[in-house]
């Protein structure tokens, strides 16, 4: 006899809850993946810029390869250390690949602060170590507040697993969306006033999606708030060398040097892949001030290790000091001049973008060119720029913008020719939508 059961018969409670996959923010790779531009094959195919890649320095971590072929231990030259780094490792890491990152994380936060080796727990990047943190903090029904607009990840990897409940700090577009000690009072009051216990405040720093850094005093009244309200502090700074100008980067690991506070309460969250650019390596990293949290994460990190291999290379490259000096210097000027070309080129469209100074994308401003100031005409206007000019991004509103009409656009994930295209296509939908003479398409994914 042949059994059907329906999945709310078969799957976990959590397994049938909330985890985002309607979100145009999990649907982009398969919009792009359905029809992608290639410059001779698929010319008309749709222009990858919804996802947040570091693409413009391959070369020099490949030609670095090239002359450090002993870096991998799959290569004839690291052969001998494979019997080595194919065995069980120790769950903490590599001591050499402590060492490194702890040195990295200095190095890219201007040698102002120092971090101890023996604190770094790795995960399987920054999603999985944020969860694993998140795990040890708060319960299931917990809230965190998170300044709006807020990367859209979250919206899984903070939520639907561990049960927690993401609360919106409101910022807005009237000061450039900085949040204030105003907004986090009111936010923190609405959610007691819900019967909800609030146990912390998540940010990136640099800011995804806006592509700005936080400033020293803004990262003081935060430290200041949590530690008064006696919550956590998640501080994301993946993005944490990739400014390009001023202001520069302050990491909260400065903040607590200089404002006293319950150092239990502060963690710090890091990663390689928007610095490095290695978003496939999969290195996530914590580092909490608190003990507690330190070795319970140590222990849970057990299940999305960092693969040895991977460790065995990363030591290897952040060793030689002189070549990331060179590639972080050249990163940063390299992401500088292409969001440079970028902002021209959307300039001669008629678009602006909030002024940005970190990051590989732009918050594009489009609220001129919807037809009436709502949500609805914001995912009318997406999927037209997604179906009829082939566009990937990515609207406000998957990042919980309280104001329609703001898209974050990514520019860093392309060759220049690519992005010559894309700019094109841009300047055409400018002046179309303008005009009238387009048309709205819903057969997006993402609808």
């Amino acid at each position: 006899m042949e059994f059907r059961y329906e999945n709310s018969q078969v799957l976990s409670k959590i397994a049938n809850t909330y985890h985002g996959e309607n979100s145009p923010y999990f649907s982009v790779k398969q919009v792009y993946d359905s029809d992608p531009f290639h410059p001779t094959k698929n010319p008309n195919g749709i222009i990858q810029m919804a996802v947040a890649e570091n693409k413009l320095s391959y070369e020099l971590i490949a030609e670095w390869i090239k002359k450090n072929p002993g870096a991998s231990v799959c290569s004839p030259e690291g052969a001998d250390e494979f019997k080595n780094i194919a065995a069980f490792q120790d769950f903490h890491g590599l001591p050499e690949f402590r060492d490194a990152v702890a040195k990295i994380m200095k190095k890219v936060r201007g040698g102002k602060v120092n971090f101890d080796p023996d604190r770094i727990v790795m995960a399987g990047g920054v999603r999985g170590a944020m969860e694993m943190v998140m795990f040890c903090l708060a319960d299931p029904g917990d809230a965190f507040l998170v300044p709006s607009p807020w990367y859209p990840g979250f919206d899984r990897f903070l939520k639907w697993r561990t049960g927690v409940q993401l609360f919106p700090v409101v910022c807005e577009s009237s000061n450039n969306f900085q949040v204030t000690r105003e907004a986090l009072e009111e936010a923190y009051d609405n959610a007691r006033k819900s019967n909800i216990r609030v146990n912390g405040l998540v940010i990136t720093n640099p800011s995804n999606p806006l592509g700005t850094t936080v400033d020293r005093d803004t990262l003081r009244t935060l430290v200041t708030f949590i530690n008064d309200k006696q919550i956590h502090f998640l501080c994301d700074e993946v993005y944490a060398a990739t400014v390009f100008r001023s202001p520069e980067f302050v990491s909260v690991s400065e903040i607590i040097e200089e404002v006293e506070c319950n150092r239990n309460l502060i963690h710090l969250l890091y990663g390689l892949a928007k610095d490095l650019g290695l978003s496939g390596f999969r290195v996530g990293i914590v580092y909490s001030y608190n003990d507690t949290v330190m070795n319970l994460c140590r222990k849970m990190s057990m299940v999305c290790l960092v693969s040895s291999q991977t460790q065995y290379f990363i030591a290897s490259m952040l060793s030689d000091e002189e070549f990331i000096d060179e590639f972080l210097s050249e990163s940063a000027a390299r992401l500088g001049r292409r969001h440079d070309t970028f902002i021209k080129g959307l300039e001669k469209a008629g678009i602006k973008c909030l002024e940005s100074n970190s990051a590989v994308y732009c918050w594009m401003d489009l609220r001129n060119l919807l037809k009436e100031a709502t949500f609805e005409a914001e995912t009318s206007l997406w999927k037209t720029i997604v179906n009829v000019y082939k566009l990937n991004v990515l609207p406000g509103s998957t990042f919980h913008c309280t104001e329609p009409g703001w898209f974050r656009i990514s520019f860093a994930s392309m060759d220049d020719e690519t992005l010559q295209v894309a700019l094109e296509r841009i300047q055409i939908f400018a002046s179309e939508t303008l005009n009238g003479h387009n048309f709205i398409s819903n057969t997006c994914n993402g609808k």
